[in-house]
């Protein structure tokens, strides 16, 4: 991520108000939640944000662990009191240490794996979670499909965006985009408008798309065994241009 401080602090206050309207009503938070409750945990979640799927997985009774490189977003989860079954670790998804063998299940919702922009910090990063893994546990994941129509225009001027309230205080997210065929790295810039001065700024969120295949390889290189790919949280047989969802088990030498 490439955001000042100042401008991460804003989306980080207004993360739970944004995404409660765009991303609730795709499902994601029960989907994992019930991996949690089947897994019997203990889970890990990376990208735990503020804690928007951690904390309903929490409270189910899974001892969960939340993964977060945001020191941001860490202190709007900590206002929240956490309950006593989570613990909340700083640090990067390519190079966290936490024990090997531990997790029954580790997730990475809302597309977290996109914030990995090339193939080194991929690859380390499922290398890690594998270690991680206990045998036979499962590793969760989504990301967007791309649509290829889309993909092809290089830069996307400002919208509309999404208005929203947050603390009572109204507020616009206006988003453009740019686009690097090369890399398939997009270059999302979150511009705030709001009567509330802390509420203002401007804001840029770099993202790497993948393909179905590519995923594949990638998570095969990792060392990954059993893999299951859905469109959507309802498990819908996958196809292109969709949500992708990934559920990728460790082998299980038991």
């Amino acid at each position: 991520m490439t955001y000042a401080a100042s401008y991460e602090r804003v989306l980080a206050r207004t993360y739970d108000s944004v995404y409660g309207l765009i991303r609730d009503p795709s499902g994601d938070r029960a989907f994992y939640v019930e991996h949690a409750k089947q897994s019997g945990g203990p889970v890990l979640e990376l990208g735990c944000g503020t804690g928007r799927v951690l904390l309903p997985t929490a409270l189910t009774g899974v001892a969960c662990v939340g993964l977060e490189a945001s020191s941001e977003m860490l202190a709007v989860l900590r206002e929240k009191d956490p309950p006593a079954n989570v613990e909340l670790v700083g640090g990067r998804m390519e190079n966290f240490d936490l024990g090997q063998g531990r997790f029954r299940l580790v997730t990475a919702p809302f597309r977290a794996l996109q914030h990995l922009l090339d193939v080194e910090a991929q690859l380390a990063t499922l290398e890690n979670v594998r270690r991680h893994l206990a045998p036979g546990g499962a590793f969760v994941f989504d990301v967007f499909d791309p649509k290829l129509a889309r993909m092809a225009v290089l830069e996307e001027p400002e919208g509309p965006g999404v208005a929203f309230s947050h603390d009572g205080k109204q507020v616009r997210r206006r988003e453009s985009v740019r686009r690097d065929l090369t890399r398939q790295v997009m270059t999302v810039t979150f511009r705030y408008e709001s009567d509330a001065v802390d509420l203002q700024g401007v804001t840029q969120i770099d993202l790497r798309w993948y393909y179905r295949y590519e995923l594949e390889h990638l998570l095969a290189r990792a060392g990954f065994g059993e893999l299951e790919f859905f469109a959507g949280f309802d498990k819908s047989p996958w196809r292109a241009g969709q949500e992708t969802v990934v559920v990728a088990r460790a082998p299980d030498r038991s």
